[in-house]
């Protein structure tokens, strides 16, 4: 199962990588490049996801086929919503795994939210019908779908959550999403002018780059560092790597000052302002 995470208490935002590779992670199956035989931890990178922890709720941002793995990793025991970006596979593929939480202090059975915009719902419907059928058997993920309008903020247990639209290509949009201080975006390959408008004041970015040369659906290193230039956290982290960006100690010694190449395991504390 790889590495542990280790938590302690804190009384602001808290913001754990749970994966920060591609669709195809880190190491690629069958590949041999210095990157995929790296013995760097740092190297290995499972599918992006994040999870989000403030005012006693605990968020986490997509659920691909990494996601069994990964809780197991935080040692978590509840999650109040999951965040879905897009309906990709690698976003979305672990969703089955909830059940889990569904059942841990059976027999009470808690559902788990699950928001999204229309589209990406309709894709959970379709890929886990048994989890919505009208004679589903026992054990199958009790899930809530809360469709979200990309243009309007909601709330998860009273934390407000700001979606942030983007392109992934020119007709396929994602989402986004700031909460408090903290803006986390993945798979975009473009965003309009006016949602870069609501991450004024963001102090911590999470924003993909795929790699150093360009891609028909992904920021590269340049056009993420573009986009962290026009925001001006204070600081910046980069997901969704392939084994293309590199290795992660020279990837991160040549990014600008105040940007990383993010890590699976990474915890970075946010200060709540309201508290």
């Amino acid at each position: 199962m790889g590495m542990t995470f280790f938590f302690r208490t804190f009384a602001g935002m808290k913001l754990t990588f749970l994966g920060t590779g591609t669709s195809q992670g880190v190491p690629v199956i069958g590949c041999r490049c210095e990157v995929c035989a790296s013995r760097d931890p740092h190297d290995n990178r499972l599918r992006t996801s994040a999870m989000v922890e403030t005012r006693g709720v605990r968020m986490v941002i997509d659920a691909g086929p990494d996601f069994r793995c990964q809780m197991l990793r935080t040692g978590v025991r509840h999650i109040d919503a999951i965040l879905l970006t897009h309906e990709h596979k690698d976003h979305i593929g672990g969703l089955d795994d909830v059940r889990a939480f569904n059942f841990v202090d059976y027999p009470t059975i808690r559902r788990v939210d699950i928001y999204a915009t229309r589209r990406t719902l309709a894709c959970v419907r379709k890929d886990f019908d048994y989890a919505f059928a009208a004679d589903k058997y026992r054990g199958v993920p009790e899930i809530e779908l809360r469709e979200i309008d990309p243009a309007h903020p909601f709330r998860v247990k009273g934390v407000e959550v700001v979606p942030v639209s983007g392109h992934h290509s020119p007709r396929f949009e994602v989402t986004g999403y700031r909460i408090g201080r903290l803006a986390y975006l993945t798979d975009f390959k473009s965003i309009d002018e006016g949602e870069v408008a609501k991450l004024a004041g963001v102090e911590v970015l999470v924003v993909n780059a795929l790699r150093a040369a360009p891609h028909d659906s992904h920021f590269n290193v340049a056009e993420a560092l573009e986009l962290i230039r026009r925001v001006g956290p204070r600081e910046a982290y980069l997901t969704h790597m392939s084994h293309e960006m590199g290795l992660h100690a020279e990837t991160d010694a040549a990014l600008p000052e105040g940007v990383h190449p993010a890590w699976d395991g990474l915890q970075v504390e946010i200060e709540d302002p309201l508290r």
